[in-house]
């Protein structure tokens, strides 16, 4: 069996040697191995950076992995979301396991949902149901969104991003292409600037959101190579703190940002707006070059 359901995660495997491990909590993907594709199956490597010092036991969102970001993107900004933490809710909420949506020895796909519970309706009083969905082939990873308005006369009002770590070496690792496109620097207190480097670093502390980007990225490091293409997520925050910032992180492992960085598709200067009765889709599809 492709899957293996535990009573804290779910286990995705196949024959190829690729896994992937999703919390219940937060519904975050804490692990993702994948075989090169020269297919040989003996040289599955993790591809995602999750701290040696996060919580795993869902007192606190994952420090690393793939969190859901929803319904808004880093601290409230809208009255109406004042008691929303940072980054919303799903990331640090129980899901539950809904269903399987694929099971073969060439790929696997479940499915997770989360819906309102009183904690959730006292700081965000909006009707919704939430699911996502993992499906995992030999070299390839997906994960979408998929968001639900119940309601029969308000609109559904949002953010989402999936604020995915990559496991790479912060010296040497490029993203592109991201030339031309403007972008937030949240480093210099959000002013925006046009991006003139053919492949973005993270040599410093780097925390960008890029405006209507191509949805198409390249994650490139040390001769290996990782492509992003995400659906419906319009921005892409490229994130890295650097030594200075990154110590001052509680469940930072100690030159833990020297290990990853951040490339996060989705909607962080904006809002989506979901019709009544209608819904929404939105994910991102990793692969392995």
């Amino acid at each position: 069996m492709p899957f293996e359901k535990n009573e804290d995660s779910v286990i995705l495997k196949l024959p190829s040697g690729a896994t992937a491990e999703i919390l219940y909590y937060g519904a975050t993907i804490i692990s993702w191995k994948s075989p090169s594709q020269s297919g040989l199956g003996d040289d599955v490597e993790e591809r995602l950076f999750v701290s040696k010092k996060s919580a795993l036991d869902g007192s606190k969102p994952i420090r690393g992995g793939i969190p859901v970001v929803f319904p808004i993107f880093g601290p409230p900004v809208k009255p109406e979301h004042s008691k929303l933490g940072q980054h919303g809710f799903a990331r640090s909420s129980v899901w539950h396991w809904d269903d399987v949506v694929m099971d073969t020895d060439t790929g696997v796909s479940i499915r997770l949902r989360l819906d309102p519970t009183p904690e959730i309706e006292a700081a965000f009083p909006h009707p919704f149901k939430l699911a996502y969905v993992v499906t995992l082939a030999s070299h390839q990873l997906s994960t979408d969104l998929h968001v639900e308005n119940p309601s029969s006369e308000q609109t559904l009002s949002f953010q989402a991003l999936l604020h995915t770590y990559y496991a790479a070496n912060a010296s040497h690792v490029k993203i592109s292409p991201l030339t031309n496109l403007t972008y937030i620097n949240k480093v210099k207190g959000g002013i925006e600037e046009v991006e003139t480097r053919d492949g973005v670093d993270v040599l410093q502390f780097t925390d960008a959101v890029y405006k209507n980007a191509p949805k198409e990225y390249l994650i490139s490091c040390e001769g290996k190579t990782l492509k992003l293409k995400a659906r419906e997520l319009n921005d892409v925050v490229v994130w890295n703190p650097g030594a200075e910032a990154g110590s001052k992180i509680g469940d930072m492992e100690d030159g833990g940002w020297e290990h990853y960085v951040c490339v996060e598709p989705g909607s962080a200067s904006y809002f989506i707006d979901v019709a009544p009765g209608k819904h929404w889709i939105g994910g991102q599809t990793i692969t392995v070059m």
